[in-house]
């Protein structure tokens, strides 16, 4: 979407915190065939690290790549040099939205929906954490929900009211530095 200097992208990546070693990538692969998810991928982990340092801005933020990492940390886990590939698609998924590119998933709205329930109530308020989810994708969805959320309340595992909990400034001030790190 803009125009830089090379190896600008790189640097704006670098400097999102967890994702500053991204320059030590060795290509070795690790990374990508540890990914559950990476054959749903437009480029596998390794090959978006790779476009990252080739300044190719565009192709990884418009790319649907970044949007499916699940969050499991395998790549994390078994990367030989300590790079965090999930830390680096969550962070150019940061930048994507911060540029204007439309994900292809719900992802966004799922994590602001649960972000904001914990803000608002301490912890996760299942019933109103997807309410306000499916307020923001798709509310005709909800529907099909419908027999399952009455089967829940009637059984006492989701209370239509949130429960209150201690600390609920403390757990919102933590949310705060986070965000103001660079999460969205």
């Amino acid at each position: 979407m803009r125009k830089n200097s090379p190896q600008s992208f790189l640097k704006e990546v670098a400097s999102i915190p967890g994702s500053n070693k991204i320059s030590e990538c060795i290509q070795c692969g690790v990374c990508s065939g540890s990914c559950a998810t990476a054959t749903h991928w437009e480029y596998p982990p390794r090959k978006i690290i790779a476009m990252v340092r080739a300044d190719m801005r565009d192709d990884v933020l418009s790319s649907n790549s970044i949007w499916f990492c699940v969050s499991c940390y395998l790549c994390t886990a078994h990367c030989p040099r300590d790079i965090r590939p999930a830390n680096i698609m969550h962070a150019l998924e940061s930048l994507a939205l911060k540029e204007g590119y439309k994900p292809p998933t719900h992802s966004p709205a799922m994590y602001q929906s649960l972000v904001g329930s914990i803000k608002r109530n301490g912890r996760v308020h299942e019933f109103g954490f997807m309410f306000k989810y499916y307020l923001k994708t798709n509310p005709l969805a909800a529907i099909k929900m419908l027999p399952l959320a009455i089967d829940l309340l009637i059984h006492g595992r989701m209370p239509l009211m949130p429960k209150k909990v201690k600390g609920k400034d403390e757990i919102k001030a933590i949310l705060a530095k986070v965000t103001a790190g660079g999460a969205q």
